[in-house]
């Protein structure tokens, strides 16, 4: 499939709505990472496209090795997310709450779903079909995977993952910018959500040495560097601060995308145990 040119002539889906629905979508939608960078006329097109399903607990919505139907946003409720590897049975992997989604991978690479997704409770999801999908989403997804696939190649992390592992991280992430002196990543913190890349910058990362001492500088981190992805894998609290020095363009991927996207962290921990062990002890 060509990304610049295929699905142009598709009919349009518009599916009847009321105002109050059509709200409900932009809250449910506005800051999904899919969905943040499309104009005004994509997003009406989303909003145009999508369908109300109700679900009720215990509800499968998406079995694992199923072909792809549609992408869902949760408007409400909760659901869980499995994932099951041959000859072993599921576990569950991530949760996701409202205006979460889920279902863009089968989408985006017209692959077999890669997870069971179960109702929590009941809930109400957006959900949109495949040809529509594709046609609003697909563009704008191939632009920022040529704009970050060439930077993810650099950046050591992820060298030992294949082209199409990078190119997946690359539709997830999330572009974020920090101000001279802003504390990105704050000492101690108990739950750690995101780890980032540098894409323009520098950050400095500083340990508190208690007893009233000023923080040391442990560590400068420059483009192409990254920080966070120690305590998101083994669920440490932050081990230290990491201040930006001047201004820092960073793209950022969410605990839940990364293990959505890649699987369990314990299999890429197994892949780079050696390169873990010996960031942590730098940091």
């Amino acid at each position: 499939m060509n990304p610049e040119t295929d699905f142009l002539d598709q009919q349009k889906v518009v599916i009847f709505k009321s105002e109050e629905a059509k709200y409900r979508i932009e809250l449910a939608t506005k800051t999904n990472l899919l969905f943040r960078n499309l104009d005004t006329e994509q997003h009406k097109d989303v909003c145009n496209a999508m369908f109300e399903r109700q679900v009720k607990k215990g509800d499968v919505i998406i079995q694992q090795g199923d072909e792809g139907d549609n992408f869902y946003v949760v408007d409400q409720g909760t659901f869980d997310v499995y994932v099951a590897k041959p000859g072993e049975e599921a576990k569950k992997v991530t949760t996701i709450g409202e205006r979460g989604s889920f279902g863009e991978l089968a989408l985006l690479y017209n692959a077999p779903r890669a997870a069971t997704v179960v109702a929590v409770t009941d809930g109400i999801l957006w959900a949109v079909d495949r040809v529509s999908f594709r046609r609003i989403v697909m563009h704008i997804t191939a632009k920022k995977r040529r704009m970050y696939e060439g930077f993810l190649q650099i950046v050591p992390l992820l060298q030992d993952l294949t082209t199409h592992e990078r190119s997946k991280i690359a539709d997830a992430l999330d572009p974020i910018e920090f101000r001279d002196g802003d504390k990105i990543i704050q000492q101690g913190d108990e739950r750690s959500e995101c780890f980032y890349i540098i894409e323009e910058g520098t950050v400095v990362v500083q340990k508190d040495m208690g007893d009233g001492l000023a923080p040391k500088e442990v560590l400068r981190v420059q483009r192409g560097g990254y920080f966070g992805e120690i305590a998101l894998l083994t669920e440490k609290p932050r081990a230290a601060t990491v201040v930006a020095e001047g201004n820092v363009k960073c793209v950022a991927l969410d605990r839940a995308s990364f293990v959505r996207l890649m699987g369990p962290c314990d299999e890429i921990l197994k892949r780079n145990m050696d390169n873990y062990a010996r960031y942590e002890s730098e940091i």
